[in-house]
């Protein structure tokens, strides 16, 4: 007769503890497969801006949650997926980058308002303030940045703006940082001159709006 024991179901667990890393380790991977599924049906036009920007915006957020409540059990998305076999590009790159598609390429730009101008412009001072303020770490920068990139996003043709990419590309960086972690002084000082650049090109965009 064979040994039921060798039928036995396999526990990944023995405690409370290690049961809930678990669940989470599996909530974890539910967001990076939902998150990929709706990147794609958005490129396909399955699904319109209106209705993927606030989608994607909550699995972003549900994204970020699960990664403090898993702490250093996920040293990195990117280690988190290959561990687990998840060829899913699309959801990479929008986990890297975090934020909506439709804030990267400004694909929901329309009619632009002094107010729009006004909390840019303000958006701009106010994160080149914090560096000047020796603000280094990503829980202090990332914030910050994320709201400048949205805002240079109302603004049509703002996703062929050299330094609106740079910026994209430094939310980048600050995604694969941990919240603690800070720039060093030679990233502060790119940081710095690719913000400014930044900041000279938006003004530019709107002497020649003014002069249209």
């Amino acid at each position: 007769m064979a040994d039921i024991s060798l039928y036995e179901e396999a526990r990944l667990y023995s405690t409370n503890a290690e049961r809930e890393k678990y669940e989470s380790f599996a909530t974890l991977y539910g967001i990076v497969v939902a998150l990929d599924y709706l990147e794609r049906a958005y490129v396909r036009d399955s699904v319109t801006a209106a209705e993927y920007s606030p989608a994607c915006t909550r699995l972003l957020s549900q994204y970020k949650t699960m990664l403090k409540l898993l702490g250093d059990d996920v040293s990195s998305i990117e280690g988190f997926m290959s561990r687990y076999r998840m060829d899913l590009p699309a959801a990479l790159h929008r986990l890297q980058v975090g934020v909506p598609a439709t804030v990267e390429h400004s694909s929901e730009a329309g009619p632009e308002t002094g107010k729009w101008i006004a909390e840019t412009t303000q958006a701009f001072i106010t994160f080149l303030d914090a560096i000047k303020l020796q603000f280094r770490a990503k829980d202090q920068l990332h914030p910050m940045l994320q709201d400048l990139v949205t805002g240079c996003a109302r603004f049509k043709g703002s996703a062929e703006w050299e330094g609106r990419s740079k910026m994209v590309g430094w939310l980048i960086t600050l995604n694969g940082m941990k919240a603690s972690e800070e720039l060093s002084a030679e990233q502060i000082r790119q940081l710095t001159f690719d913000v400014e650049n930044a900041y000279a090109e938006f003004f530019r965009y709107l002497g020649k709006k003014d002069d249209s």
